[in-house]
């Protein structure tokens, strides 16, 4: 439900900047909030044992020093079997997503 969610604000954001009929102060407008969309990602209380690391998309592993891991709260939590945590953080990544669904939402309303 959240990948929808995110899939058809994406290609509605799309679909308004290949329209064309954006004016150059818009698209100004446009590249910054873009810029500061990732900010939607960023979880309040940061990620298990590290709180200081808020993205909930993509962090460096616990484990794995500087490896990349994608979802890290919730790979994390499933690889140690940690199923409660797992649950807690699948549900603060789908907020996540849907908070920058709704940013994209109102960046096309506003276009």
């Amino acid at each position: 439900m959240q990948q929808l969610y995110w899939k058809k604000s994406s290609i509605a954001l799309n679909d308004a900047i290949a329209n064309g009929n954006i004016s150059e102060l818009k698209k100004t407008t446009l590249n910054n909030q873009l810029y500061h969309a990732e900010q939607a990602l960023l979880t309040n209380d940061g990620l298990p044992r590290r709180g200081w690391y808020r993205h909930s998309i993509y962090a460096p592993g616990f484990y794995t020093g500087y490896g990349v891991k994608t979802l890290p709260g919730i790979r994390e939590a499933i690889e140690q079997r940690n199923w409660k945590e797992a649950q807690e953080q699948i549900e603060l990544t789908a907020a996540a997503i849907s908070k920058l669904a709704a940013y994209l939402n109102d960046i096309v309303k506003a276009l």
